[in-house]
């Protein structure tokens, strides 16, 4: 099992550096998380977590959101 990201910051940028073809707003949202310390809204965490997955990169520690 691949550790968790410590946060949606480090989450954003492994997947920004993957090199995988992104939309134009995943790579907008990816972006905002990789230089925004604000917690992630639930939507956010979920739209994540489904990036992460297609991408078969790990979760977020403990589930980081409001």
């Amino acid at each position: 099992m691949m550790t968790p990201f410590i946060d949606h910051s480090a989450a954003a940028l492994a997947l920004l550096n993957q090199g995988e073809r992104l939309t134009r707003k995943a790579g907008s949202f990816l972006g905002q998380l990789a230089v925004d310390p604000t917690p992630m809204t639930a939507a956010q965490a979920e739209w994540l977590a489904k990036l992460l997955d297609r991408a078969g990169l790990p979760p977020v520690a403990g589930g980081e959101h409001d």
